[in-house]
């Protein structure tokens, strides 16, 4: 079902007269998501197998139960849990490839619905956080590079040096410190489910991303500025600002959409510190709850989950590629 919607556009994408990217190249990319997800699965699994711990004595523990050698065995056979490794392996693939990631040992319920349901809280969040980051990032970036070795550049620049140094925990707690206990605008603990909620953890996020893309949308416009094409347009006198939104900043997209998928990958899977920090419901939440618990089904769910949104985005941005820049199109 993940993969679904992605193959279905990717054969939408090649039905278009204006796509020219080969069927071979797509079905290359499709064979590397396979190969790749085989890996991650088989080194998740090898990884909760060999760890120390057994998740059923931390399951009876959790449960208030006091775990007795006859009980944990007696459950780990149930479980399936005392079969060979590959034996394990390979039903949990069979059971993944029909939909189903186990049941979690701690929450008991499957894995996939404590997924679903955090999904949306940490899409939210991750929408959210990309519009702050945009609105701060293409302005500054593109101000700085207009205005380069100028006062304002220097500043842009010092600004971002110190919001890539500054951690996110920190950040958060600067926030939370500012806005929760001092001015008490925003509440302590998010629920996800209302606007409030999610301001301080998408700006903490938002933060620590526009100073990257800043620096990044400034490399990106300098290097544009310095073509031919710019110089030959400011000759014909063409206006510097319909150089700089028509011409200059369409052309700097690629590197920044690059960025943009791998940062949304990142969000999707739930950014742990910041969701921990203000309690927010969403996935990275949820896996620090997995780790802490042993909750070995719901770790190899997750980080599958993850995996699988990291593979379909970078897909989508390669794709986004042949629409954004006429020149990495290749005819059939």
């Amino acid at each position: 079902m993940i993969l679904c919607s992605p193959l279905c556009l990717c054969k939408l994408f090649l039905e278009r007269e204006e796509f020219y990217l080969s069927k071979k190249q797509l079905i290359s990319r499709l064979l590397q998501i396979v190969v790749v997800l085989i890996g991650i699965s088989f080194i998740t699994f090898l990884l909760t197998y060999v760890s120390p711990g057994d998740p059923v004595r931390h399951m009876l523990t959790a449960s208030g139960t006091m775990p007795t050698d006859e009980t944990v065995n007696a459950i780990r056979q149930e479980m399936g849990l005392n079969d060979p490794f590959f034996t394990q392996y390979f039903r949990w693939v069979g059971n993944c490839l029909h939909g189903d990631f186990g049941d979690s040992y701690m929450l008991h319920k499957p894995v996939v619905t404590l997924l679903a349901a955090r999904l949306w809280p940490t899409l939210k969040l991750t929408i959210f956080s990309v519009i702050l980051m945009l609105i701060i990032a293409v302005p500054l970036g593109m101000i700085s590079a207009v205005y380069k070795d100028s006062w304002i550049d220097y500043l842009v620049r010092g600004i971002t040096f110190l919001g890539v140094s500054l951690p996110n925990f920190w950040v958060g707690l600067l926030l939370m410190l500012a806005f929760c206990v001092k001015i008490q605008i925003f509440p302590v603990i998010s629920s996800g489910g209302d606007f409030k909620s999610m301001v301080l953890p998408s700006l903490t996020l938002a933060i620590a991303m526009s100073s990257k893309y800043t620096r990044q949308v400034r490399t990106a416009v300098l290097e544009e500025l310095s073509s031919d094409y710019v110089i030959g347009a400011k000759a014909r006198g063409v206006k510097s600002w319909k150089i700089l939104w028509l011409n200059v900043f369409p052309n700097s997209l690629l590197p920044l959409i690059t960025m943009l998928g791998l940062s949304i990958g990142s969000l999707l899977g739930g950014t742990s510190v910041v969701e921990v920090i203000f309690s927010y419901p969403g996935l990275g939440n949820l896996a620090v709850s997995a780790i802490t618990s042993c909750d070995y089904y719901l770790i190899q769910g997750y980080v599958l989950w993850v995996a699988v949104i990291y593979m379909v985005i970078n897909l989508l941005v390669d794709l986004s590629y042949y629409f954004v820049d006429p020149r990495m199109r290749l005819k059939r």
